[in-house]
C-alpha cells in the first residue's frame, strides 16, 4: 500500500510539470519603476502610464482620496494625485494598486488567505519605509517598500497554485492547516524563483528567500529591515499568522538595527492607524 500524498508533494509535482500558469508582474508598473528610476522622472509620463490603464487610474485616486493621503479637498484627476503625493508615493501607490489584483480568487477560502496575505505585504512594505526613515541605514525607501511588499511573493504563488489544481478537480482534501503548512514549507523557495523569472534585481530574490533564515547576514540591512518588518507585523496579527507575546526589542534584528522600545512601539501605533490596511 503507498504512502499518502501529501499537499507539498503534489504543489512541487504541479511545479515540476510546467502545468503552472504564474502570476505575471504588471506592465504599468514595471513602466513605472523604470520611469521613476532616472536622474529626472516625468510628470508627463507618469501621467500618460496610469491614464492609459482606467482601472489603475480609478485606484490610484481612491487610494489618493483615502484617509491614508486625503488632503483638504478631493482630488479628481491622476495629475492632481501626482502633485499631492509626489513622485516617490505616486510610485508606490501604483505598485499597489497593480500589485493588489494578483491577491484575489474565486475559491472563497483561498480568496479569504489571499486577503490576510495582502493586508500582510502591505503591513510589512509600510514598516520597512518607517524603519528605513528612522535611522540613517543607507537603505532606499522605494527598495525597502518594494522589498516589503514582495518578500512574500512566494505564498501568493503557492495559492495560485493550489487554485489551479483544485480547477482540477482533484479528490485531495485541502484544508487551512495543510494551505498554511504548504505556504511555510515552499514560499521562500519559490518566491525568490518567481522574483528571478520577473527580472527583479537580486537583492529582493535574496531576501525573497532568507527573509526566515534562521542565520542572518547583518551586512544585508535592507533584508534585515524587512524581516523587522515582518515581525512586527506577526505580532499585531497582521496577515496570516499572530504572535501578540513576541518580543520585538529582544530580537536579533531589532538589536542589529539599533531599535529602541520607543522606536517599535512607535512603529506598531503607526501600522494600527494605517487604514489602508483594513481594505
Amino acid at each position: 500500500m503507498s504512502a499518502p500524498v501529501s499537499l507539498v508533494d503534489v504543489i512541487n509535482r504541479f511545479i515540476e510539470s510546467d502545468a503552472v500558469k504564474l502570476p505575471v508582474f504588471n506592465t504599468a508598473a514595471s513602466r513605472m519603476q523604470q520611469e521613476l528610476a532616472r536622474k529626472e522622472p516625468s510628470i508627463q509620463v507618469i501621467e500618460k502610464i496610469i491614464t492609459a490603464d482606467q482601472a489603475l487610474a480609478t485606484q490610484v485616486l481612491k487610494i489618493a482620496n483615502s484617509p491614508f493621503y486625503r488632503g483638504l479637498a478631493e482630488v479628481s484627476t491622476v495629475r492632481a494625485a501626482i502633485m499631492r503625493l509626489g513622485m516617490e508615493e505616486i510610485g508606490k501607490v501604483v505598485l499597489m494598486a497593480t500589485s493588489r489584483q494578483q491577491f484575489v480568487s474565486r475559491d472563497p477560502i483561498i480568496n479569504r488567505l489571499m486577503k490576510q496575505l495582502w493586508q500582510h505585504a502591505v503591513g510589512c512594505a509600510y514598516a520597512a519605509v518607517w524603519l528605513a526613515r528612522r535611522h540613517a541605514y543607507g537603505v532606499e525607501q522605494s527598495q525597502a517598500f518594494f522589498a516589503g511588499l514582495f518578500h512574500d511573493v512566494g505564498k501568493l504563488l503557492v495559492l495560485v497554485i493550489i487554485e489551479q489544481i483544485k480547477r482540477k478537480k482533484t479528490t485531495l482534501k485541502i484544508t487551512d492547516a495543510l494551505l498554511l503548512e504548504a505556504m511555510a514549507r515552499l514560499h521562500a523557495r519559490e518566491g525568490a524563483k518567481l522574483l528571478g523569472q520577473w527580472n527583479m534585481p537580486e537583492p529582493f530574490c535574496v531576501i525573497a528567500r532568507d527573509h526566515h533564515s534562521q542565520e542572518i547576514d547583518e551586512r544585508n540591512l535592507l533584508l534585515v529591515l524587512v524581516r523587522m518588518a515582518n515581525l512586527v507585523c506577526r505580532k499585531l496579527g497582521i496577515g496570516l499568522e499572530a504572535d501578540p507575546g513576541l518580543l520585538l526589542p529582544a530580537t536579533p534584528e531589532a538589536s542589529l538595527l539599533n531599535l529602541s522600545e520607543i522606536d517599535l512601539a512607535e512603529l506598531e501605533i503607526v501600522l494600527e492607524d494605517t487604514a489602508v490596511l483594513r481594505t
